[in-house]
């Protein structure tokens, strides 16, 4: 199972993104972002929901339960 930080660092570069442009999308700093994709801080379930919508991924996917990326909403 892969830790969640992992995989957020991974959904960010490959939608060609860098930590500002995702801390921007959760309305925190890149310091803040960067200690979530450090595991320095916990990500919080607000930012996980954010994340799970804008990478149109289910949170059981970010949360390495999952490995079906796409979201169960369709």
């Amino acid at each position: 199972m892969k830790p969640y930080i992992e995989i957020i660092r991974e959904l960010r570069e490959d939608h060609d993104l860098n930590q500002q442009n995702v801390a921007d999308i959760l309305g925190t700093t890149q310091q803040v972002y960067s200690r979530y994709e450090n595991g320095i801080n916990e990500l919080p379930v607000r930012h996980l929901v954010t994340l799970c919508k804008f990478y149109d991924v289910s949170a059981d996917y970010i949360l390495g339960l999952n490995f079906d990326q796409k979201s169960s909403k369709k």
